[in-house]
């Protein structure tokens, strides 16, 4: 089993979770709460991957953010 991190916001005006995981094309979601989430992240990380053309070993390596000052 593999493991994937994801980005996740949420988006003050409706309430609802964003979540994108990024070194996974086209895989990103939204929920009400953490738990719709994660279990819709499942769902589309699952339906990315039966997609994908390469093995999953060559996907880019997510490292994390970086806060920057302007």
């Amino acid at each position: 089993m593999r493991t994937f991190t994801a980005y996740i916001e949420r988006d003050a005006e409706t309430g609802f979770y964003f979540g994108i995981i990024p070194s996974l094309p086209g895989a990103y979601t939204q929920g009400e709460t953490l738990e719709e989430l994660q279990a819709n992240l499942k769902e589309v990380l699952e339906l990315c991957l039966e997609e994908l053309d390469e093995p999953v070993e060559d996907l880019p390596e997510f490292v994390g953010t970086m806060v920057v000052a302007v």
